[in-house]
């Protein structure tokens, strides 16, 4: 539980003091049914949704707070997280929807509340496994779940611009990613991968060019069985040679599919 400190009106979380005018918020890519999707929370105040955010510790590293915050608001553990961007537009708070979630933690707000002030936020992102995590909401929620990028909910604030920024982030960051050994299973078939990044980027590709130079990489080892999934002639799986995998991202690998 958040409580609001007196007389230096700053805001405390347990015995943590935070710090004014800066939160930070997380934004978590899944990938599902040949979908992006983000996770967000639904707030208990007005049903609108939102990313995992929060405030940082005086004393705490910005890292740390991160990883605080969406084990927080969450459950989730063990995920990297890399930060994207930072947002400062001086009309970007909406006092009412924080005020609004605020008041469901039982937080009095008054005009001189450093919450009702400006903030700036620090934007970090995240790939992880759908099918390995089990996302639970926090007290301020009503639901914590995977929602389609190209279909956001209603969105408090402005949490759905940080989401696009972090999907342009991860757009122009995405050949020093593992992003295909982190959103998919083990194993896979090549239609997989290339649905992934046809997803993240927005557009189709070649299949043949994408894997041919995927091929190429050295970074696939094709299995001797056969996806079961498939409605036609069930094509082989793959998996990622992870040693080589992951010495071809420190280079890049090519920027055009």
């Amino acid at each position: 539980m958040l409580n609001q400190s007196s007389p230096s009106n700053d805001l405390q979380t347990g015995s943590v003091q935070l710090l004014p005018a800066v939160s930070l918020d997380n934004v978590i890519f899944g990938f599902h049914h040949n979908e992006l999707t983000v996770l967000l929370l639904q707030a208990k105040s007005n049903q609108g949704w939102m990313l995992p955010g929060g405030f940082i510790g005086k004393e705490e590293d910005l890292d740390s707070a991160a990883v605080r915050i969406l084990t927080a608001r969450t459950g989730l553990t063990n995920v990297f997280l890399q930060q994207f961007y930072v947002f400062g537009s001086a009309k970007r708070n909406r006092k009412e929807h924080l005020g609004d979630v605020l008041q469901t933690l039982g937080i009095e707000l008054t005009a001189e509340s450093w919450f009702m002030q400006r903030f700036i936020t620090i934007g970090y992102y995240a790939l992880v496994n759908y099918d390995q995590v089990i996302p639970h909401p926090d007290e301020t929620s009503l639901a914590c779940s995977w929602q389609a990028v190209r279909e956001l909910p209603p969105m408090l604030f402005d949490h759905e611009h940080i989401i696009a920024k972090a999907l342009h982030a991860l757009r122009l960051q995405l050949n020093y990613q593992p992003v295909g050994y982190t959103l998919l299973p083990k194993e896979f078939p090549l239609k997989s991968l290339q649905t992934v990044y046809e997803t993240i980027l927005g557009r189709k590709l070649d299949r043949s060019n994408f894997n041919r130079k995927l091929l190429s990489y050295g970074i696939l080892e094709k299995k001797e069985k056969h996806y079961s999934g498939a409605s036609h002639k069930a094509p082989f799986l793959y998996s990622f040679r992870e040693d080589m995998y992951f010495k071809a991202l420190e280079n890049g690998l090519e920027k055009d599919f």
